[in-house]
């Protein structure tokens, strides 16, 4: 189990609701498994009160299930949800890439350029978990950057789903695109020109369709009937 730093000024529950989204979507936390609370509890060297509170919080969006006086079980990858949240995103997302097309300065492209630079250091060097936390990054950038970062924090919410299957592809698919989908983004946004840069982010977000195919083969396990 990925055990992170607890960040300064960050409240036990929220601790332990970050810790775990983080090992479900890495799958440290197998989908369809049980996780005991008190084993959870001490791996994280927290009590048990926090750890039940974030169960509870990620069974709202159906990533656990729980069962009072049995335990919790992490949920399978259910495919209608994940084709949910990758529809929330896709309609964001164009709206988002859009506007920056618009209001995005030099200072603001700079800021994209130097996480695309670390994320060909991390794709060079096999680290799947950074990349995807760079992939979050950047496009949590182009909301904050369009002051739409509250809409950003309740899409991610849901986006567990639909990030289980892009931290599967980090982690399985050998031809990876995601850093040239986000370069040539970031070309068509410093160009200003709106019709690439919707058709690129369109593409980008397409992908999971064909990863998910060769997910279902590999770990057929993971995934609902």
């Amino acid at each position: 189990m990925i055990v992170p730093e607890r960040l300064s000024k960050e409240s036990v529950r929220d601790y332990a609701y970050r810790a775990l989204r983080q090992n479900i979507v890495a799958t440290t936390l197998t989908p369809g498994s049980m996780v005991s609370e008190n084993t959870l509890a001490a791996e994280l060297g927290i009590s048990r009160t926090p750890v039940r509170e974030a169960l509870l919080e990620l069974s709202k969006v159906q990533i656990v299930e729980v069962f009072p006086q049995k335990g919790s079980r992490i949920s399978k990858v259910n495919c209608s949800l994940v084709e949910e949240a990758h529809f929330m995103r896709l309609v964001l997302e164009r709206a988002i890439v859009e506007m920056m097309c618009d209001v995005a300065t030099e200072n603001d492209i700079k800021l994209l350029e130097d996480n695309l630079e670390l994320q060909k250091f991390y794709l060079e060097h096999t680290s799947p978990l950074k990349l995807l936390e760079l992939d979050n990054e950047f496009h949590r950038t182009m909301f904050v950057i369009c002051g739409k970062n509250r809409i950003y924090y309740l899409m991610s919410s849901l986006m567990v789903h639909f990030d289980r299957v892009r931290s599967l592809s980090l982690q399985t698919i050998k031809e990876l695109k995601i850093v040239n989908d986000h370069i040539a983004l970031l070309e068509a946004i410093k160009a200003r020109d709106k019709q690439r840069a919707l058709a690129t982010i369109s593409e980008h977000l397409q992908r999971y369709r064909v990863d998910e195919d060769i997910l279902k083969k590999e770990y057929p396990d993971y995934f609902e009937d």
